[in-house]
């Protein structure tokens, strides 16, 4: 077995954080390669749940007594967390969601449907996951737009030569994904971003993947919006963030009706609110809004920067032990990828191997990953994904191996 390179994080000691890790699967000690679908929690989030539901529960910004005082604290202090880590130019551009589907929703159904009309094109990619192509296809339906996607190349990358030749007077907006949650490429999105401007086009940015990987900056990016989930950043399920620029953001309609979102209510007439209360209507998810400040500082306390070497690592390491194994094909061979790694093997289903696995206590994710076109791409059902966190060694990845070679065994 080969031993992990020097580094200044403690993975033993990190693993004490995640209470989940602790136990065992089918007699085997629990090995979880499936972050790219969500990751596991460390103590100070679920904490911080425990303590919002015994401490202070209350509706907030409504309330003047002591605990709605504290709640409202609690989340805005998250909003404020939430420019910091985006770099957002104003804490007003951040909208909380119900996560990135609901965002992505949130801006087909506002900004679509008020500024895109017949004959007007949007440009996706052909490695989307389905919560940023359905919505689109809505719109498409409602509008009269036309969709036109992006191509993927064999290695799993855009080809933005075919993207340029997309681009035209008609584009009125460009949504593509920041990293690819099948492959685990890393899109260009600057670039991407900066051609459509050219055209005048807003852009947004499914972050999903990338937020617990990549530094995000959406002021150097230039991104018109952005969007990503608190599961995929070592925080709660149910909750998310759309960043969008206060002008867009001021120019959109509301996207749900209903209490917060109103300045006055008259049987005649209403008047919604500024944003970004304007978009958040009713009594939001406050509890998992509260604790997806101590996510971000938890990443924060570690470095995001060492979090990213950490797994650059074992996506080498996996993929160098994959690579060695007899029938076996990884699919995405992009340059620039973060810590996923997808494979088909000769004779075997990818669902036969992740029971396989289960039964060994190593948990992938088989399937499709919401990608069925770009499966369709490689002429593949589906495939078996493993994915990696803060949390992961390279010891799972030898168990991984062991298990694939039994898989083999047991199946061909």
């Amino acid at each position: 077995m080969q031993a992990s390179p020097d580094t200044i994080l403690d993975i033993q000691q990190i693993r004490q954080d995640f209470p989940v890790l602790d136990q065992q699967i089918n007699g085997r000690p629990l090995v979880y390669f499936d972050n790219a679908a969500t990751n596991q929690k460390p103590l100070s989030v679920i904490n911080a749940l425990t303590n919002y539901y015994e401490g202070y529960n209350a509706n907030i910004h409504r309330g003047i007594h002591h605990l709605a005082e504290q709640a409202t604290a609690a989340f805005e202090a998250s909003r404020r967390s939430v420019q910091a880590f985006m770099n957002a130019e104003h804490w007003q551009e951040v909208i909380f969601t119900y996560g990135t589907t609901d965002g992505i929703n949130l801006v087909a159904q506002t900004y679509g449907r008020k500024f895109l009309g017949e004959g007007d094109e949007i440009i996706i990619s052909g490695m989307e996951h389905h919560s940023n192509i359905v919505p689109w296809q809505m719109l498409c339906e409602e509008r009269g737009c036309v969709l036109r996607i992006i191509p993927v190349n064999d290695a799993g990358e855009l080809m933005l030569d075919e993207y340029e030749k997309l681009l035209s007077e008609k584009t009125k907006l460009v949504s593509v994904v920041h990293v690819s949650n099948s492959l685990g490429t890393i899109n260009p999105v600057k670039p991407i971003i900066d051609k459509a401007h050219e055209f005048g086009a807003v852009v947004l940015i499914d972050g999903a993947q990338a937020s617990s990987h990549l530094d995000i900056d959406v002021q150097a990016l230039d991104a018109d919006f952005y969007v990503f989930s608190a599961h995929k950043i070592y925080g709660p399920t149910g909750m998310g963030v759309l960043y969008g620029k206060k002008a867009l953001l001021d120019a959109m309609p509301p996207y749900r009706g209903g209490g917060e979102m109103i300045k006055e209510v008259t049987f005649e007439k209403t008047t919604y609110n500024d944003i970004p209360y304007k978009f958040e209507a009713g009594t939001p998810n406050i509890a998992d809004v509260v604790a997806v400040k101590y996510a971000l500082d938890y990443m924060a306390g570690l470095g995001k920067e060492n979090i990213a070497a950490h797994e650059a690592d074992l996506l080498q390491y996996a993929t160098e032990q994959l690579s060695e194994l007899d029938g076996l094909r990884i699919i995405g061979q992009a340059k620039e990828k973060i810590g996923v790694v997808s494979w088909v093997m000769d004779g075997i289903h990818h669902q036969d191997t992740g029971v396989i696995l289960d039964q060994q206590g190593i948990a992938v994710r088989t399937g499709h990953h919401c990608t069925q076109p770009l499966m369709q791409r490689f002429g593949i059902a589906g495939t078996t994904r493993a994915s990696f966190a803060v949390y992961n060694t390279r010891e799972e990845v030898d168990r991984l191996i062991a298990g694939l070679r039994r898989v083999q065994k047991m199946m061909l």
